[in-house]
């Protein structure tokens, strides 16, 4: 993601599996599991599943396959969606009750396994109680009816954005269950079927690829599906009057950006740089990793530009307003682009794991505007060296970013997790050496694809490669209270308060790296 300054100011001050990598989950969930799976006749609570940074996001208890999701748009973007949400799950422990992470909407049904259960909220969860106790190792289905709010409640952001002509999504970091039922930590991926019924002069885009669109009288029911699992953060669904272009990327690769109709012809220049934008991180880190891909340019106000699966969030804005440099608004485009690899195909394990996203997004932003329109990496990193030490008193260290306030939830997406990460990935190149750095890249996306990964395997993957053990390395770098010497930059210095400060507004103001007035996720 990548915030504007405005952002930065305002929410981060107030207010994406394979059987492999389930079983890792189990190390996460397993605390939680022994001690919260309470008998039928104790009080219903919210659960979680220990995450550092959002204790009470996701449940223990099961690990889901699928989601099917379908909606009913009514022509205002005012008014609640009807909705039913279907999910397909293994039961990973015996379970009298099911947790769902639900906390903005009206539910009117639940049924378990084709029988009607009973249902209470507790916290921001929807607690399901089935007819019957569910066994560990058990595929069950939950099926739940309810509304989808598309205006916000009090003290809640994300979900739902609400553009000049109907709705997108933004479910980054713990926005998902505002809009629909579910899981929503990105330890747990799975499939997503969407059916979105709207107008007949409304068209609808979601994550993954079309898999018809049946006309009914003055409705169109759209369906599409994913063909990887997904993080519920990462989830898009775009409802608008819009227009669809299509063009082949690299290989062959189906791609559809979605504009607002009436500016097709002015953002057609934008849209057609994509292709090229993947073939480039294609020859740093490999094939892409998804079905499709496009982007979404949406008439709205959102603060931030946001890596959803397969069809990345944008403000049109960014693509019609002069004072952004043209180098400026292709490398804000490669950031997302670039975290269809970091962060969606390799999702966090934790939230505290959220370096590896944007850390990774910012370093080939950077390189893209070094390699493209002659931006020094190096220069942008002294200068974000001279801030570290400031962003890691504010914020927490990279890979241990401070607990978000209350009211604050996204606040974690600080300037410490964007340059302050990509920092620590100049010093591993710096460390170990451009070789086996750009190995590393392309072994750590090709083994983790369609999973789920944290800090430590990556510190692991690294040591391997290198053939050194670096964990100290990553020690200093990654938790330390403050930035330790540049490896082959000894010259480099903290900078003083006034002169850091200046470079942290120059840094901070783009959420997604390279200076910029604005931000990204």
């Amino acid at each position: 993601m990548l915030l504007t300054p405005v952002t930065l100011r305002t929410r981060s001050q107030s207010r994406t599996q394979p059987r492999s990598s389930r079983h890792r989950k189990a190390a996460l969930l397993a605390s939680a599991v022994s001690v919260c799976l309470l008998a039928a006749a104790a009080p219903p609570e919210p659960l979680g599943v220990g995450d550092r940074l959002y204790p009470e996001l996701g449940n223990p208890g099961y690990d889901v396959a699928s989601y099917d999701l379908s909606f009913t748009y009514p022509g205002s973007n005012d008014k609640p969606l009807q909705a039913v949400t279907t999910i397909d799950a293994w039961t990973t422990a015996d379970l009298d009750r099911i947790n769902l992470d639900f906390a903005h909407g009206t539910v009117r049904s639940v049924e378990v396994d084709g029988h009607p259960a009973d249902f209470t909220s507790a916290g921001d969860d929807l607690v399901v109680t089935p007819d019957h106790r569910l066994s560990e190792g058990s595929w069950t289905r939950i099926t739940v009816r309810h509304t989808s709010d598309p205006v916000a409640g009090k003290a809640q952001e994300g979900g739902w954005v609400r553009t000049s002509d109907g709705l997108a999504m933004a479910n980054q970091a713990d926005a998902a269950h505002l809009v629909f039922p579910c899981n929503d930590h990105p330890s747990d991926k799975a499939m997503f079927t969407f059916h979105v019924t709207a107008p007949n002069d409304y068209t609808v885009v979601a994550n993954g690829l079309p898999a018809g669109a049946d006309r009914v009288g003055r409705t169109t029911t759209w369906t599409y599906r994913t063909q990887h699992p997904m993080a519920t953060e990462l989830a898009q669904v775009t409802i608008g009057r819009s227009a669809v272009v299509h063009r082949e990327g690299p290989e062959g690769l189906p791609m559809r950006d979605v504009v607002p109709a009436a500016d097709r012809k002015a953002l057609e220049p934008w849209l057609a740089k994509t292709p090229d934008q993947i073939a480039w991180m294609e020859s740093k880190v490999g094939k892409f990793p998804f079905e499709t891909y496009g982007v979404l340019m949406a008439q709205a106000s959102t603060g931030f530009e946001l890596e959803t699966q397969t069809l990345s969030l944008f403000e049109k804005n960014l693509f019609t307003e002069p004072a952004y440099p043209k180098w400026y608004v292709e490398s804000v485009m490669v950031h997302e682009l670039s975290h269809q690899w970091f962060g969606d195909s390799v999702s966090p394990r934790t939230w505290s794991d959220v370096w590896l996203n944007e850390g990774h997004a910012t370093w080939y932003e950077e390189l893209y505007a070094e390699e493209s329109a002659h931006k020094p990496m190096a220069e942008r990193m002294k200068a974000a060296y001279g801030s570290s030490d400031r962003w890691r008193e504010a914020g927490g260290p990279p890979a241990r970013p401070k607990a978000p306030a209350p009211g604050q939830k996204i606040s974690i997406f600080r300037p410490n997790v964007y340059d302050g990460a990509a920092l620590v990935l100049y010093a591993l190149r710096q460390e170990i050496g451009r070789p086996a750095f750009e190995r590393l890249e392309r072994v750590w996306v090709r083994q983790y694809r369609d999973s789920t990964a944290g800090t430590a395997d990556f510190v692991r993957l690294a040591s391997t490669i290198s053939g050194r053990d670096l964990s100290g390395f990553f020690k200093a770098w990654l938790y330390g209270a403050k930035t330790p010497p540049m490896p082959g930059h000894p010259d480099w210095k903290q900078l003083a308060p006034a002169t850091s400060g200046a470079a942290e507004g120059a840094k901070s103001a783009h959420k997604s790296g390279t200076a910029r007035p604005r931000g990204t996720r």
